[in-house]
């Protein structure tokens, strides 16, 4: 993945190679125990499938809704605890790859 020199959600676009890096680096993690991962790996599998066939302008407009879903999540999820650093919660999702 190539850095962005400035962050901006709005503006956050992931290309179609990088969508699919994602699926198959998740895939390979999975894949080290297939029987535990195997309704994951087939539900990932199914999503690599469905970026594969959409088109560019469509996986944009999914993935900008998911980023902002998410950045919604983590902030509202942030606001409602006490005390709560936002270097633990982002180390909390950094060690979840």
């Amino acid at each position: 993945m190539v850095k962005k020199k400035s962050f901006d959600p709005d503006k956050l676009v992931l290309t179609k190679h990088e969508i699919l890096e994602f699926c198959d680096r998740v895939l390979k993690k999975w894949e080290k125990n297939p029987v535990k991962n195997r309704n994951n790996i087939l539900a990932m599998s199914a999503v690599k499938t469905s970026v594969i066939w959409t088109d560019d302008e469509s996986l944009k407009a999914i993935w900008s809704e998911i980023f902002a879903w998410i950045f919604e999540l983590l902030y509202e999820n942030a606001m409602s605890q006490d005390n709560v650093e936002w270097g633990n919660v982002m180390k909390k999702l950094k060690n979840k790859k």
